[in-house]
């Protein structure tokens, strides 16, 4: 007996979740653009996106945005030069330096916040909370074999 063929208009989980988050990030970059933060580009934001609050070593950062230390870098540079982010000592490492946000990547975040609510939201609408939070379980659950830095 064979096996029936998989269903060839069956999308993998994987590029389900890459539509819904190519949504949500095109909403919030929308956003951005919107309220003036219009030279940031996709690239940058997702890089902003991985600073923690008291700031992140370079290396981290790239690893964590999945880019090479030279790309990395030169992410960081352009958004030093626009205002987003900052280079400081670091503080556990005299000898080393952490990317933190700037006020106005402070602001940055605090739209792109706002942004990714409304899609929670509008996907919470669509869905209904019981579904939503099904979602939202299934995912945590897999991030924490997916994500290392969960």
């Amino acid at each position: 007996m064979s096996e029936e063929p998989a269903d060839r208009s069956t999308l993998p989980l994987g590029v389900l979740c890459f539509i819904a988050f190519r949504d949500a990030e095109a909403h919030v970059m929308s956003r951005l653009h919107a309220a003036g933060f219009d030279d940031l580009t996709v690239a940058q934001a997702r890089v902003t996106a991985r600073i923690a609050p008291d700031g992140t070593r370079m290396r981290d950062l790239a690893e964590q945005a999945r880019v090479t230390k030279q790309t990395g870098t030169a992410l960081v540079d352009q958004l030093e030069r626009r205002g987003y982010v900052e280079r400081v000592p670091d503080p556990a490492d005299q000898r080393g330096r952490v990317v933190r946000l700037s006020a106005r990547g402070w602001e940055v975040r605090r739209l792109a916040q706002e942004a990714q609510a409304e899609t929670d939201a509008a996907w919470q609408a669509h869905l209904g909370a019981r579904r939503t939070r099904a979602l939202r379980g299934a995912l945590e659950a897999l991030r924490e074999v997916v994500d290392p830095w969960a």
